[in-house]
């Protein structure tokens, strides 16, 4: 029995649209309730999100029977993460902060076992190989690695061709938030000139044969997001929807301000 099919990175390979949404809370309750919402994928947050290994891996086994795929955001380009929330489960990892092709290369290899890559095995005492009861796991465990590197600075922009040319690369993902700082504008994704730079390296990246992804709560900004061709498109977190609708709920009896998720990001 090899590992499993990662249908998350057959989607995007073939071009199908995968609707997102964000884990912050770092609770198997909230992963749980999201996981069954109707979402392709859910991102469980190990750089934002007060997540350590045991966390991922509770939070993996809530998604991993539901309809949702995860993918793990871990908290920087770290080899000895790759391996850790690999082994706790997870086929696809998002690595934030990749800015250029040599950082995107060692994630690369940090996925896949040797030949091919620099993964420790320990697939005989790991939940990913279902504890070694899953005997074929090493047969194609590379093929089911999914690796997302987030394109959050300048540099990263100006290192897009480079970085999407790596082999074992499959998607990058802009980051809003951090590329407006980059760029000067903090606290403002929405600036125009950090939009017109989003919409240019989403049309580079998609021109590369790459899976282009965003997380973007405004509604207009990502469906026009997906009208260019992102394929796997974060909408919101569940940060947000708890803290946006119980303020809309209490605005209701209490009055006050009616929360809106205009330029939000999360």
């Amino acid at each position: 029995m090899p590992a499993p099919i990662n249908t998350f990175k057959k989607a995007i390979t073939n071009g199908q649209l995968q609707i997102g949404f964000w884990q912050s809370l770092g609770t198997t309750i909230t992963a749980e309730i999201s996981a069954y919402s109707g979402f392709d994928w859910l991102l469980l947050d190990g750089e934002h999100g007060p997540n350590e290994i045991r966390d991922i891996r509770d939070q993996l086994q809530v998604v991993g029977p539901s309809p949702s795929q995860a993918v793990v955001r871990i908290s920087g380009v770290d080899v000895v993460q790759v391996k850790r929330v690999m082994d706790a489960g997870a086929q696809s990892i998002l690595v934030p902060m990749v800015d250029t092709a040599e950082d995107a290369a060692l994630m690369a290899k940090a996925m896949r076992y040797p030949p091919e890559g620099i993964r420790g095995n320990g697939s005989g005492v790991v939940r990913a190989s279902d504890y070694g009861r899953t005997p074929g796991y090493l047969t194609n465990a590379n093929d089911e690695a999914c690796l997302l590197v987030q394109a959050e600075t300048i540099t990263a922009v100006n290192n897009l061709e480079a970085i999407c040319a790596i082999d074992g690369v499959d998607g990058v993902f802009i980051g809003p938030s951090d590329l407006a700082t980059s760029m000067g504008h903090i606290g403002n994704p929405g600036h125009p000139e950090v939009q017109a730079v989003i919409e240019d390296a989403i049309l580079r990246i998609c021109a590369t044969g790459k899976a282009a992804g965003i997380l973007m709560a405004d509604e207009t900004k990502a469906r026009r997001y997906i009208e260019l061709g992102a394929l796997y498109v974060a909408v919101g977190s569940d940060v947000s929807i708890l803290a946006n609708g119980a303020k809309n709920l209490a605005a209701k009896y209490l009055g006050g301000a009616v929360a809106s998720t205009k330029g939000q990001v999360y």
